[in-house]
């Protein structure tokens, strides 16, 4: 679709009309909800109305925003492209790739052998022939014109995005008789959010039963198939049983959890699967793995029902890194938990149950994102908008805030922008030298256009965001005001120290598996070398790395003792052993606080990297390099804990990295730094993060199986780029990540 463009106007006159055509809109929504609130016995006739009215109040936005040749997205001004496609993780970019595999692809199965001896053919589901159809209140938008529409939606303090959200029908738009009955009443989390007649699951009924078969559930339709989805609510401990009724009933094999079991200190789900075994009236579940990711939980159990004679696996995918209050920070962790669903979901499987904690905000920007990245990689278009829509004529009030809604756009823009960079192990030295090779028109290579993008999408943290480190107290703690932690990355202080504050320079970050398992710090300063050492302590760090010289020159001083026992406040670090084996010095230090003799002592090692000159962009040697990060992991795992540590020590040990200056963005150990310029510092930091989160996915998942994919590191550095404010890798760098992740397998 081809937008009108109107003459380009003064830019003063550009503002004021674009802010007078946006409150108009935004009266002209209030008045329209207000109108519908008062006649809902009429919605339909309404909503007919409101499709033409609010079509032609569309143009005139478009006319209104149509001088904009240039965007700001996540901070950063950008040119206005005239097009874009869904970027994949091949070299071509005219013809994607599908995102996810191949409807009638068979999928590799890595069950136990409870669930291979007995093994379940989902029956055949038809797909629709059809495009997923939303209706024509809004137009699409073509993928190639979304950043241009989502910029201009955010212009006005977005009131594009207040005017499209407030426009929706909130609450019941169609009967719920069966929800209200007695029976049921009890069985509804809350009384606003129940299932509508038209579209609810009905269970099997149960012989006795009254109200047997309801559950506050609803069908969904997909992309592709109807009823693809069942949103539904988080199970209580009067439900449990109906729920697992309803997911063998359905022949589910996937169920999607976005919701924690006790938010702000609320319950918000109960626990309905077992940690072993558990019988829920006639059906046994049988936890048969777990796997723990940073973001995510993976869980497959083994079902059986009595007098069926067959066990099916059924995954449990539960999404931990949505946050308490609002959205997720950025989508990516997201959007790759959407894709793990999907490769993981048997094409012939039933409906996928989708859950948060009323099964209408979380859970509606999940099946969103999913039936939108579907939309845009088959059609080239998207329709959030209308998709919503849909969703609440099946649910009420389907994707709950203006802000879930406002995400929706950002994840799938990132989506679009960035595409899947995921790329297989067993295909990692051929995709290598494909990025690496020049396009002769364009003289550039796919590694290139890589980094250009990250750059693009990464957010810019604002001078807000880094609050705390800006407190007049905490300035002399920083040594570089232009590399600050955010507030919500902070690791406070805990152990007292006279008048000292709880701040120090440095951020948490995740690793692969484990949330916040890494703390990325500034070389101590002199006055901060006792709380580097209070760090360490409080946040139970076993490993130390260090990624340059000591220089008092560059206030790099030496905060270890080389024999005998360093007094830091409370805190004593007692020096054990030392050794050096090729570029890397390791040091054993026993560390406790002498305020508190009962908690004993702990082990930290210090891993200091000898071959990264300043005057380099990368290490002198890959081999040494890939061997730190091997000895780390390898002292992170054999450390169990000694005298005066406990288990749960252990699961929340972390890495420190430490460098001259602090790092802004890596997901790995901490490490610590190097002495010259502040910008090759951070980058070090960076490089060793990104690298480090690349390996460790090697080395705990393998090479050469079929289903395993390795995180591209376009995406593995943006958890460190999202964390710390002024530090940037450069395209040397990424370069560089490239070229090690390529030499582990010699190590």
């Amino acid at each position: 679709m081809t937008r009108n463009r109107v003459a380009p106007l003064p830019v003063g006159a550009r503002v004021v009309r674009a802010t007078r055509e946006a409150r108009r809109s935004v009266k002209l929504a209030k008045k329209r909800k207000e109108t519908l609130s008062s006649t809902r016995q009429e919605m339909t006739v309404m909503v007919n109305s409101m499709d033409k009215s609010y079509t032609e109040q569309g143009t005139n936005c478009d006319e209104a925003f149509s001088f904009m040749d240039t965007h700001n997205i996540n901070g950063r001004t950008v040119s206005s492209p005239s097009s874009f496609t869904m970027k994949t993780n091949t070299l071509s970019t005219t013809v994607p790739n599908s995102y996810y595999p191949d409807e009638n692809q068979t999928m590799t199965s890595d069950t136990s052998s409870l669930v291979q001896s007995h093994s379940h053919s989902y029956k055949k589901r038809e797909a629709a022939d059809v495009p997923y159809q939303t209706g024509q209140l809004h137009p699409a938008i073509r993928v190639a014109d979304l950043l241009q529409h989502i910029t201009q939606m955010k212009c006005a303090e977005g009131y594009g995005f207040k005017e499209e959200y407030e426009s929706f029908f909130e609450g019941q738009s169609a009967p719920w008789d069966s929800a209200k009955k007695d029976e049921n009443r009890m069985k509804n989390r809350y009384g606003n959010i129940i299932a509508y007649d038209h579209s609810r699951v009905r269970l099997q009924p149960l012989e006795g039963e009254q109200g047997s078969d309801y559950i506050n559930a609803n069908y969904i339709d997909g992309y592709h198939r109807p009823n693809h989805y069942i949103a539904t609510q988080g199970p209580m401990q009067e439900t449990v049983i109906d729920f697992w009724r309803m997911v063998w009933q359905e022949n589910t094999a996937t169920i999607v959890m976005v919701t924690n079991l006790v938010e702000v200190g609320r319950v918000k789900c109960c626990k309905y699967w077992p940690d072993d075994t558990e019988i829920y009236r006639d059906m046994k579940v049988t936890l048969i793995e777990t796997q723990l990711l940073s973001e995510y939980v993976i869980r497959t159990f083994a079902v059986e029902k009595r007098g069926a004679h067959e066990i099916r696996e059924i995954r449990q995918f539960h999404f931990t890194g949505w946050p308490d209050h609002g959205v997720p920070y950025h989508a990516t962790g997201l959007l790759g938990f959407v894709r793990r669903v999907k490769a993981k979901t048997p094409a012939n499987a039933g409906p996928m149950v989708i859950h948060c904690s009323a099964g209408a905000g979380r859970t509606g920007c999940f099946i969103v994102i999913d039936i939108m990245l579907d939309m845009a990689e088959r059609e080239g278009v998207v329709d959030i908008y209308n998709c919503v829509r849909e969703l609440r004529s099946r649910r009420v009030n389907m994707v709950q805030t203006e802000e879930q809604y406002v995400f929706i756009h950002d994840a799938i823009l990132e989506a679009c922008l960035c595409g899947d960079t995921t790329i297989p192990a067993s295909q990692l030295r051929s995709v290598y030298y494909d990025m690496n090779r020049l396009d002769p028109q364009t003289n550039s290579s796919q590694i290139k256009e890589e980094f250009r993008t990250l750059n693009m999408v990464t957010p810019t943290l604002r001078v807000e965001d880094c609050s705390i480190a800006l407190l007049p107290r905490n300035h002399e703690k920083n040594r570089c005001m232009d590399v600050l932690p955010p507030d919500r990355c902070l690791p406070f202080l805990i152990t007292i120290d006279g008048e000292s504050s709880n701040y120090i320079n440095a951020a948490l970050m995740d690793s692969y598996k484990q949330p916040s398992a890494f703390i990325v710090t500034q070389h101590p300063l002199p006055n901060t070398v006792k709380d580097f050492w209070r760090l360490v302590l409080d946040y139970h760090c076993t490993s130390i790395v260090m990624l340059n010289d000591v220089d008092p020159a560059q206030l790099c001083p030496q905060y270890w003792p080389e024999n005998g026992i360093h007094r830091h406040g409370p805190i004593q670090v007692e020096f054990v052993s030392a050794d050096l084996e090729e570029d890397i010095i390791s040091r054993i230090f026993r560390i406790y606080n002498a305020a508190r003799p009962q908690d004993g002592y702990r082990m930290v090692q210090q891993f200091q990297f000898l071959g990264w000159p300043m005057y380099r962009d990368t290490p002198v040697s890959k081999r040494s390099f890939l061997k730190l990060i091997r000895q780390v992991e390898k002292w992170q795992e054999e450390y169990d804990g000694g005298e005066g540590r406990t288990v749960e020590w252990r699961r929340s040990q972390r890495k420190l990295l430490c460098n001259q200056h602090s790092v802004r963005d890596a997901p790995p150990p901490a490490v610590g730094g190097r002495v010259p310029r502040g910008e090759d510092t951070e980058e070090q930091q960076a490089k060793y993060g990104g690298l480090t989160g690349t390996v460790q996915v090697l080395l705990r998942s393998g090479f050469g199986i079929p289903e395993f994919r390795l995180t591209s590191p376009l995406k593995t550095p943006t958890p460190v780029q999202r964390h710390r404010h002024g530090q940037r890798q450069t395209e040397r760098h990424r370069f560089g990540c490239w070229v090690s992740v390529r030499a582990v397998r010699l190590v």
